[in-house]
């Protein structure tokens, strides 16, 4: 079972989503804002004569692009409510009804696990980074990026709340249940270690564990078949794949970290079929980039959000903000790819999409360039 981040850490990894996202994904009307090429990854079993025999011959940036994933609802029994749950700061809560839901997270990942248990007619709003089509006119309830609205929530009158401790200000969460709401708070980690737990955590509190159980269980299968092809494609020897990190950056506000052990980029980066750089220098969750800390992962590869990149000026840019990254493998060979905000760090039902996407980014390039 995955050990918890140290409260401490908690708490500087849940500040630094709710106020550095805030200048991420998406415009006025929430759809979203990058400008990232609109060419799709195949299948990564489609494309196997064009994986590189050798990654370090690879030059240049790649962007990994998913299709648009329409929702597949699960079946079965109606919700069997009221339940009392114990969420995950420890809270019993009660639902005793889910006519009017929120589902709000910074990835987006708990509005599209409501969507997929087939509960998506009794969800009344969104956060900024809901942007499937089946919930593209639930009206915002967050503002300037990721800040929840108490007001916005209030209207909608909702039943239940299902959080995380991503979005803020938390004063508005605490305001929804002086108001009688009641709010789930659920595990913020995203990574492959609890997809099944996560979707069992929105499924118990909706009343539907069953529809959870089938719903975990086909998450589970198809990463389970994406990551297979990615093995039979990555280099088998360890020291083969390419030394990568993943950065957070937003250019304009100076904001520059490396995601390290137990941020969910360190699961990614093992999925795909690379070299996790963080866990050999020792470097654990999200940390502000030092020169020390990029010369000493020396990476080959840099896994960033497709905003993020955007905002420091591009590879261009960004490597002229960091000069040490600049001298680096990566930086002299300009490898670097990138993925929607919203999308790479998800970990939820579509998950097995962002794999392969990232996938064929990585050991196919050529098929998406």
């Amino acid at each position: 079972m995955r050990s918890p981040l140290p409260a401490a850490l908690a708490a500087v990894c849940a500040l630094l989503l709710t106020s550095v996202l805030a200048g991420c994904a998406a415009s006025a009307d929430g759809t979203a804002s990058s400008s990232a090429t609109t060419r799709v990854a195949p299948s990564l079993a489609d494309v196997r004569d064009d994986v590189l025999a050798d990654p370090r011959s690879w030059e240049g940036p790649t962007s990994a692009v998913t299709a648009p994933t329409p929702v597949d609802p699960v079946s079965g029994p109606e919700p069997q409510l009221p339940v009392t749950i114990e969420d995950a700061q420890g809270t019993e809560v009660t639902i005793a009804d889910a006519s009017r839901i929120l589902a709000l997270d910074v990835h987006g990942t708990l509005s599209r696990t409501v969507h997929e248990l087939g509960l998506g007619g009794q969800v009344v709003g969104r956060d900024i980074s809901t942007q499937f089509a089946e919930a593209a006119d639930l009206p915002l309830v967050t503002q300037n990026g990721h800040d929840l609205n108490a007001e916005a929530i209030l209207a909608l009158d909702p039943t239940v709340i299902l959080t995380d401790t991503s979005l803020g200000p938390w004063d508005v969460v605490l305001q929804m249940r002086d108001a009688g709401i009641p709010v789930v708070v659920t595990d913020s980690h995203r990574g492959l270690d609890n997809l099944s737990s996560l979707t069992m955590e929105v499924a118990d509190a909706l009343g539907v564990p069953e529809r959870g159980r089938t719903l975990a269980e086909r998450i589970e299968s198809e990463v389970t078949a994406v990551t297979e092809q990615i093995e039979a494609v990555a280099p088998a020897d360890p020291t083969q794949r390419l030394r990568t990190v993943f950065l957070y950056v937003r250019g304009q506000s100076g904001v520059y970290y490396l995601f390290g052990e137990g941020s969910g980029a360190d699961s990614l980066i093992d999925a795909v079929g690379l070299y996790d750089v963080a866990e050999e220098i020792g470097w654990d969750g999200m940390k502000p980039i030092t020169d020390e800390g990029i010369v000493a992962a020396q990476p080959e590869l840099v896994l960033m959000m497709t905003d993020g990149l955007e905002s420091a000026g591009g590879v261009d840019g960004l490597l002229e903000r960091l000069p040490a990254l600049a001298s680096t493998p990566a930086g002299q060979q300009r490898r670097f790819v990138d993925m929607a905000d919203a999308e790479i760090l998800g970990f939820g039902p579509t998950t097995a999409t962002t794999l392969n996407a990232l996938a064929v980014a990585v050991h196919a390039p050529g098929a998406v360039s």
